[in-house]
């Protein structure tokens, strides 16, 4: 165990021993249907939002083809109020989406790791103010809050909602992480880091936050979900500058338009719907298997 600690990793092997990892993980994925089929969800979702928009014309309004309905030619989703072509706001429409739901649920996992490992690893005067600053951020609503920050800032930039949303959704991971590492710091192998004085970060960070891989995972897929959930309730109810063209916008116009009550205009709102229920499903089928490759007692079952 000595030895084991006390060496330092062999530079050279990193970006090795990390892409075998990844192709493990790869491999591990594609022997479960129901996994490999949300990782093929996701990756679609993701490479339509990212490369569709580059591929397909500019949407421009047209007074002559307004509320055409789905199959109408040239148009396969119909069209808008404004003549526009469904199909493609919604092949550019998940860009925004995706990226402020992954970089949010980032933020805040990376802020719920760093202050709950800490104040549970150090103690004392750090864990009662991660805790005071976590109970106080648990009792304001949060779509309250972003509502109220709404009318101060100008919300148009997808960088400053991921900042926002991933600001206000650590308090709870926070407390969850705090548990985990207070049961982990008491384990032989951190006692051992402490006894040869590794340090807080390398005993923190390298030798208790692996052991919560899979736990961690969840939870930054979980907050995916989340953070997804919150921009289109923000733009749904307009809380949100709607500039541009996003599944969340397209659901506030076509909420707005009435098209709920107008057959031919139906694939007009279900279409966000649709997209926005196939990418949270994806992301939890792929997580569920996720979790059984990276938790030793899951994969032995």
């Amino acid at each position: 165990m000595a030895d084991t600690l006390t060496a330092g990793p062999d530079v050279s092997a990193i970006g090795t021993t990390s892409v075998s990892r990844f192709a493990g993980i790869l491999t591990a994925l594609r022997r479960s249907p129901v996994g490999f089929a949300g990782f093929l969800i996701v990756l679609l979702l993701v490479l339509v939002s990212a490369i569709g928009p580059f591929l397909t014309p500019d949407v421009e309004p047209n007074v002559k083809e307004i509320l055409l309905p789905a199959g109408s030619p040239g148009h396969l989703l119909g069209t808008d109020n404004e003549g526009k072509d469904v199909l493609i706001q919604m092949i550019g429409g998940g860009r925004t989406v995706i990226f402020v739901g992954f970089l949010a649920a980032a933020i805040s996992t990376a802020l719920a790791i760093v202050l709950g490992s800490l104040a549970a690893y150090l103690g004392g005067w750090v864990d009662s103010v991660v805790v005071a600053a976590a109970d106080v951020f648990l009792t304001i609503p949060q779509i309250v809050l972003l509502a109220v920050l709404g009318a101060f800032f100008r919300l148009d930039s997808p960088l400053l909602l991921a900042l926002l949303v991933g600001g206000l959704s650590w308090p709870v991971l926070t407390r969850a992480v705090r548990a985990q590492v207070f049961s982990l710091k008491e384990r032989e192998f951190v006692e051992a880091a402490r006894l040869l004085d590794l340090g807080t970060i390398r005993v923190v960070f390298v030798e208790i936050l692996p052991n919560m891989a899979s736990f961690i995972l969840m939870n930054f897929m979980i907050g995916v979900t989340n953070a997804i959930y919150q921009l289109v309730g923000l733009y749904l109810l307009g809380l949100a500058p709607l500039t541009g063209s996003n599944w969340g916008i397209m659901l506030n116009r076509a909420w707005i338009a009435g098209a709920i009550f107008n057959d031919a205009s139906l694939a007009w709102i279900l279409s966000p719907v649709v997209a926005i229920i196939l990418l949270l499903l994806g992301l939890v089928m792929m997580t569920r298997s996720l979790e059984e490759i990276l938790n030793p007692r899951l994969r032995d079952r």
